[in-house]
């Protein structure tokens, strides 16, 4: 291999999920072990992977879908290494224990299809955004990889008396157990929140962590829908 590029052949594998740099995903594919990825995530592979999109298992759960938290998503099946992206995104890879994890879809770049998943409302936030918001929430044993537009930070709620509060825009995921309500501060409304042009945040509370991304961009919003 040419030596300015043997830097970025891949590492051995060492877990079903990690992160190939900071902005791609390298998945280990067994038969038997199938994925849940992004449509349109897919930059390369190796070895023989299959690609189905609208699988049967996310049309059960497509008519959830109608609140606007719906991801497009494609079952990969095979056996082969799996590059994913999202655009240059930052990827961030999480394993869970037999927790759980909350995530705003349009962050949600791909997950172990034998995870337990479902959209659900947020409780909390109905007299704030109308309708209130909705989450994708994934639990059990296995990974998940998320996007952040930027470096993102992992906020460790503690468990103490004091909230966390994020601008909804910069959402990317939370722990479920978390305690979650809105604010609104009208006398700052012109400094708070650059992207929502309002002052209204998210406070959390408890014990578990906040995943927060450095982009306000539109595209990237949590679905508040009035």
């Amino acid at each position: 291999m040419n030596q300015p590029l043997a830097g970025f052949a891949p590492a051995p594998v060492t877990a079903r999920m990690e992160n190939h740099g900071n902005h791609m995903l390298k998945v280990a594919m067994q038969t038997g072990n199938d994925l849940f990825a992004r449509v349109g995530s897919m930059v390369a592979y190796e070895g023989f992977v299959q690609y189905e999109p609208n699988p049967p298992a996310v049309r059960q759960i497509a008519k959830d879908w109608m609140t606007g938290e719906g991801a497009p998503l494609m079952k990969c099946t095979g056996d082969g290494l799996l590059y994913l992206a999202d655009y240059g995104a930052n990827v961030v890879v999480i394993n869970l224990n037999g927790d759980a994890i909350s995530v705003n879809a349009t962050n949600l770049l791909a997950f172990d299809a034998h995870l337990t998943w479902g959209v659900e409302r947020v409780k909390g936030l109905a007299k704030f955004a109308g309708q209130g918001l909705w989450n994708t929430k994934i639990s059990g044993q296995g990974w998940v990889a998320l996007t952040s537009r930027g470096t993102p930070i992992v906020v460790d709620c503690g468990g103490g008396e004091d909230e966390t509060y994020v601008d909804p825009d910069a959402l990317v995921a939370w722990s479920p157990n978390l305690k979650v309500k809105g604010k609104r501060s009208f006398k700052a409304q012109s400094l708070i929140g650059r992207g929502s042009g309002e002052a209204y945040q998210m406070a959390f509370s408890g014990q578990g962590i906040v995943v927060v991304q450095p982009s306000e961009d539109s595209t990237d919003r949590l679905r508040i829908r009035g």
